[in-house]
């Protein structure tokens, strides 16, 4: 299910010089941010877990799994380099799983580490806040990935499509209007931030169990859809 070329291959188009420069900048500002907050307010729970929350888990890590989950196979569908890959002997599943790992890894280096990283400057891991969002971030990369890797798959658009959830879906709706949050990865990993950390300062819409069933669904269904969307078009080639 994980084919070394591909992974490398997928790897160095996405940490190509400028794809990278793209991914460093959220991170970086991140932490910039977190400085400068601990250098005004101090150490302060409440200050961390809103940093975090609202910076981080809801603006950078999305956006992040744009990037890198839309990167892993939408240039190559764009641009028809892809027909090459799939004239291999490889299953069309197997491409896709690779893809993955190497959108979830990416995805998890550029927002996780700086989110811990964030954490620590800001409290030092009071209330094991800076963990808990870590780990949130982990779990969110993984259905960011599978989610934008099928866009990249089905759609010429997919970073504009990727952004519009990202930025209008989860930021927008999941903040205004209470049914959306249901159907949020941010309010899924929330659940499980919430679970690690406890008491009151992270806090979400949707209980842990179904939290864990909604992650696993959508990153299950969302990678086995872009693998059949992947076979369909092979299908078309040969046509």
């Amino acid at each position: 299910m994980y084919d070394p070329t591909v992974a490398r291959l997928t790897y160095r188009a996405l940490l190509g010089r400028r794809r990278a420069l793209v991914l460093g900048v959220l991170p970086l500002l991140l932490i910039v941010i977190s400085a400068i907050v601990r250098a005004l307010t101090g150490a302060d729970d409440q200050v961390t877990a809103d940093v975090l929350g609202g910076f981080a888990l809801a603006t950078m890590v999305p956006i992040i799994g744009v990037i890198a989950g839309t990167g892993a196979i939408g240039p190559e569908i764009d641009d028809g380099s892809v027909v090459y890959l799939l004239s291999k002997p490889l299953k069309r599943p197997t491409i896709i799983f690779t893809k993955l790992i190497v959108a979830i890894a990416v995805t998890m280096v550029f927002s996780a580490v700086p989110t811990l990283i964030a954490g620590l400057i800001l409290n030092g891991n009071g209330q094991n806040i800076a963990v808990a969002y870590t780990i949130a971030a982990l779990v969110s990369s993984i259905a960011y990935s599978a989610l934008f890797l099928l866009l990249g798959t089905v759609s010429r658009h997919a970073v504009v499509f990727g952004l519009v959830y990202a930025l209008v879906w989860e930021a927008l709706f999941g903040s205004l209007v209470s049914g959306a949050r249901t159907l949020s990865v941010q309010q899924w990993s929330l659940a499980v931030a919430h679970k690690v950390a406890g008491g009151d300062l992270i806090t979400s819409d949707v209980g842990l169990p179904t939290a864990t069933v909604l992650l696993i669904v959508v990153t299950a269904a969302a990678t086995w859809f872009a693998g059949w969307k992947l076979r369909s078009l092979t299908l078309a080639g040969e046509e």
